[in-house]
C-alpha cells in the first residue's frame, strides 16, 4: 500500500490500520507552521488523491517555498500566514466542516470573499495581508469598510462579517498560534458595531396554511400543500422536509398513532402524538385536517416529500415506469410561490413562515415554555422565543389577565377597607362599673 509523504501507519487495537500525518522533528524545529495530525482509518479521505494527506503536503511545499524565498505558484494556494491563508484554513477545519451546513456554505463562502476581497487605502486586497497586520483598530476600519456597500449602508452585512473574523481568526489560532501576534490574536474580540432594527420573520395563520394546501391539492402540487402543513403543525424545518427526512415509517407504524419528526439541526427526533383514546372509548384525533392532507400524497418511495421523474427516454414496455427523488430546496421555494400565486395569498407566504405560524400558535394557545420547547424540540429558552411572534391574539390575552389581576387586587383593598370601616365606626356600649 503506497503511502503519501509524511504519513505513517499504525495497528490498532481492535486490528484497523490507522493513518498519521507526522512532520519530521527536523522541519518542526525550523517552524514549520502545518500541524501532524490523526487522518482516521479511512485511506481514501486519509491518502487519496484529494484527501487530508494531500492537504497538508501541499501546505508543507508552500511553506518550504516561501524558507526559500520562491513565490507561491498561484491563488489556490495562497501564502501561509496570510488572511487568504487563514480562510482556507478554516475552510478546512472540522469547526467549518462538522459544525456548518452545507446549505449555510453558499453563504459562508461568499462572505469569505467578500472580506477577501474588500480593498485597503493601498487598493490591495484584504486576502493578501498578513494575519499579524491587522490590529483592533485596524478591525475597526475593516468594519466600516464592510458595512459601505453600493445601495447604502448594509449593517447586518458588515455584523455577518465580523462574527465570520472573530470565528475563523479563534480557529485558526488554535490549529498554527505562531502565525498570530502573541498580545492580541483575535483583534476582532470587542469591535463595535452599530445597532439595528431586526427585522421579524413573517408568520402565517392556519386558516392561510390550509387555504394554501387544499388549493395546492386543486392544482395538482400536494407535496407542496404537505410541506406547508408538516411546516406548520409539527414545526419542522423547511430544509428537513423538502430534503426527505420526513417518512412514511414514521407515520402510525409502531404500537401508538404517532408521527415521527426528525431535527437534523439538533439531532433531536420527536414522535408526536396523533390520537387519544378517553375513558369513555372516544377517540380524538389531534391532527385530522393535516392526515387529510397527507392521504392525498402518492407513496413514490419511504420520505413523504417526493417529486416524480419521467425518463426523456424509455422503451414501450416501460411506459408506467417513472423515478422518485426529493425536491431541490429552490425547486420548492418556486413552487411555493407559484402556488401562493394563484391561491391569492400574500407574498409573505412561505414554508418558513409556516413554521413561524405554528411556533406562534403555541404560545397563543398559553403553553407553558416547557410544553413548547417539548413540541418544537428547541435547546433553550432564546431560540424558542425568538420564534413565537407578539400578535394581537397574545396581547390581548396578556391583557386579560393583567386586568383580571387589578380587578382582583382592587376588591381585596375594597373588602379590606370595608372592613377596617367597620371596625372604626362600631360604637362601643359604655363599660358597666359596679
Amino acid at each position: 500500500m503506497e503511502l503519501p509523504r509524511h504519513v505513517i501507519p499504525k495497528k490498532l487495537a481492535s486490528g484497523k490500520t490507522a493513518f498519521y500525518y507526522n512532520v519530521p522533528t527536523r522541519y518542526r524545529k525550523m517552524g514549520c507552521p502545518v500541524p501532524s495530525e490523526p487522518l482516521g482509518t479511512d485511506y481514501a479521505k486519509a491518502c487519496g488523491e484529494d484527501g487530508r494527506a494531500a492537504t497538508l503536503n501541499g501546505l508543507f511545499d508552500e511553506w518550504m517555498d516561501a524558507r526559500k524565498g520562491l513565490p507561491v505558484s498561484s491563488d489556490a494556494a495562497p501564502r501561509i500566514g496570510t488572511i487568504d491563508w487563514l480562510f482556507r484554513e478554516y475552510r478546512q477545519s472540522r469547526a467549518y466542516l462538522e459544525k456548518v451546513k452545507p446549505r449555510s456554505r453558499r453563504n459562508y463562502e461568499w462572505n469569505m470573499r467578500e472580506i477577501c476581497d474588500t480593498l485597503t487605502k493601498r487598493a490591495d486586497r484584504v486576502g493578501g495581508r498578513p494575519i499579524k497586520s491587522v490590529t483592533p483598530l485596524g478591525a475597526d476600519k475593516l468594519y466600516d469598510a464592510f458595512v459601505k456597500g453600493g445601495k447604502g449602508n448594509r449593517l447586518r452585512t458588515a455584523e455577518k462579517l465580523v462574527v465570520l473574523c472573530r470565528k475563523a481568526w479563534r480557529v485558526v489560532h488554535r490549529i498554527h498560534p505562531a502565525e498570530f501576534p502573541s498580545d492580541i490574536p483575535n483583534p476582532w474580540l470587542g469591535v463595535t458595531m452599530a445597532t439595528r432594527v431586526k427585522l421579524v420573520k413573517h408568520a402565517v395563520t392556519r386558516e392561510q396554511v390550509y387555504k394554501f394546501a387544499h388549493g395546492c391539492v386543486e392544482r395538482g402540487e400536494p407535496e407542496c400543500g404537505a410541506a406547508a402543513v408538516i411546516c406548520f403543525e409539527w414545526l419542522q424545518r423547511p430544509e428537513n422536509v423538502i430534503a426527505g427526512h420526513i417518512k412514511w415509517t414514521g407515520y402510525r407504524a409502531g404500537p401508538k398513532p404517532t408521527i415521527r419528526i426528525e431535527h437534523h439541526k439538533t439531532g433531536a427526533v420527536i414522535d408526536h402524538p396523533l390520537e387519544e383514546r378517553l375513558p369513555s372509548g372516544e377517540v380524538v384525533k389531534f391532527y385530522e385536517d393535516a392526515e387529510l392532507v397527507l392521504a392525498k400524497l402518492a407513496r413514490r418511495g419511504v420520505p413523504m416529500i417526493l417529486r416524480e421523474i419521467v425518463p426523456k427516454r424509455r422503451s414501450p414496455e416501460e411506459d408506467d415506469k417513472t423515478a422518485s427523488k426529493p425536491y431541490s430546496f429552490s425547486g420548492m421555494q418556486k413552487i411555493v410561490q407559484r402556488m401562493r400565486k394563484d391561491i391569492g395569498l400574500p407574498k409573505e407566504f412561505t414554508l418558513d413562515a409556516c413554521r413561524h405560524g405554528g411556533m406562534t400558535e403555541l404560545e397563543e394557545a398559553e403553553l407553558t415554555e416547557g410544553q413548547g420547547r417539548a413540541l418544537s424540540a428547541h435547546r433553550t429558552r432564546e431560540s424558542y422565543a425568538g420564534y413565537a411572534k407578539r400578535t394581537e391574539a397574545r396581547m390581548l390575552s396578556a391583557t386579560r389577565k393583567r386586568h383580571a389581576h387589578m380587578l382582583a387586587n382592587q376588591m381585596a383593598t375594597d373588602v379590606q377597607n370595608a372592613t377596617a370601616d367597620g371596625v372604626q365606626n362600631t360604637e362601643q356600649e359604655p363599660s358597666k362599673t359596679a
